[in-house]
């Protein structure tokens, strides 16, 4: 996805979170300040914001562990957001598809979350704020014997494990 799309998906959404909440602040009439409600997807300081909206995953090539300028993108969204947000940390979690041994997975999920969370470090993100942990083929989102499928499970997912806060 490239940038432009994703601001057209930006939109998209912005305007159909407004057209579903029965409050009319939310379309910038008056008493706007109530349109924002904190911890959710409208929250630019939400984990459901950085879920949404920044994208909490990248995609991967079979066998491969390289991050595609798409995954790029989207782990520099994910790279300014934890710096705008310092006080939370992340567990970057690493998986394959169900083609394989479960070691070669294992193996191969850990190269994937080293490799989102290598680029986060480059672009300024505290290692210390980044753990891994690779579930190999053990929890797909997609379970079928086809491509369509197996490229939704070859993923490294950004998880907010908290706010270091409080």
């Amino acid at each position: 996805m490239n940038v432009l799309s994703k601001i057209a998906a930006l939109g998209a959404l912005a305007l159909v979170t407004a057209c579903t909440n029965n409050d009319p602040s939310a379309l910038g009439g008056a008493g706007g300040a109530g349109a924002l409600v904190p911890g959710s997807a409208s929250d630019p300081r939400s984990p459901a914001y950085f879920q949404q909206a920044v994208g909490d995953r990248v995609l991967f090539a079979v066998d491969q562990s390289t991050l595609s300028p798409e995954a790029q993108t989207i782990l520099q969204g994910q790279a300014d957001w934890l710096l705008a947000n310092t006080d939370y940390t992340a567990t970057i979690e690493g998986h394959a598809d169900e083609q394989g041994t479960r070691e070669y997975n294992l193996a191969l999920g850990a190269r994937r979350a080293n490799a989102a969370r290598e680029f986060l470090i480059s672009r300024g993100v505290a290692g210390n704020r980044l753990q891994t942990v690779s579930y190999g083929k053990e929890r797909p989102i997609e379970i079928c014997s086809t491509e369509e499928c197996y490229s939704k499970n070859r993923r490294a997912v950004t998880v907010l494990t908290g706010s270091t806060a409080g």
